[in-house]
């Protein structure tokens, strides 16, 4: 077996753009240049989500508005899914509705029950144009379906309504990293 290098072993940690920040409000644009910047992007995703013990991040949650997000997550059976996808298309989320814990790295140390679908697929290709499908189920599915979501300008708290939105928004302002006003 060939040994390959560990993600993100070689990247730079970027800055985490918060919530709050534009760059996380607006739709990615699709990948057009497959050269060594993207290759260099995805393996500084990797470090920087290590670096702050998550398990996916999408690129605009290190300020850069491109469709690419990086993942290292068990599913419910804890088997690991580590990889990348470049101009991911969310193609199937179905099965049962399940509100769970869900936070995310751009609104660190605050949490709430998300609905999310507990079967997702993804396809997109890697940073080398591989063609990828990632199917997954369960906290997988929940991770495929946030990062996908990063990507159209969508933050977890958007998906919430009523007194857990209020909560959470609440919780953000008070928050060390977040926005008074």
């Amino acid at each position: 077996m060939r040994n390959r290098p560990i993600p993100g072993s070689s990247g730079l940690v970027r800055a985490m753009s918060l919530l709050g920040d534009p760059v996380l409000h607006g739709a990615c644009e699709d990948v057009t240049d497959f050269g060594p910047s993207l290759a260099r992007l995805v393996e500084d995703m990797f470090a920087t989500m290590y670096a702050a013990n998550g398990v996916g991040l999408a690129a605009n949650q290190i300020g850069v508005p491109l469709r690419v997000f990086v993942y290292d997550c068990p599913d419910d059976d804890e088997v690991r899914h580590l990889g990348h996808v470049v101009n991911p298309r969310l193609v199937e989320a179905d099965g049962v509705t399940v509100r769970g814990p869900e936070g995310c790295l751009s609104l660190p140390g605050l949490e709430a029950g998300t609905p999310r679908y507990d079967h997702a697929v993804v396809e997109g290709v890697t940073a080398d144009r591989k063609s990828v499908r990632i199917d997954g189920t369960g906290w997988f599915a929940r991770c495929l379906q946030h990062e996908c979501d990063h990507l159209e300008g969508t933050v977890y708290t958007d998906r919430l309504t009523g007194l857990r939105r209020a909560r959470a928004l609440r919780a953000a302002r008070r928050a060390p990293w977040g926005r008074t006003g």
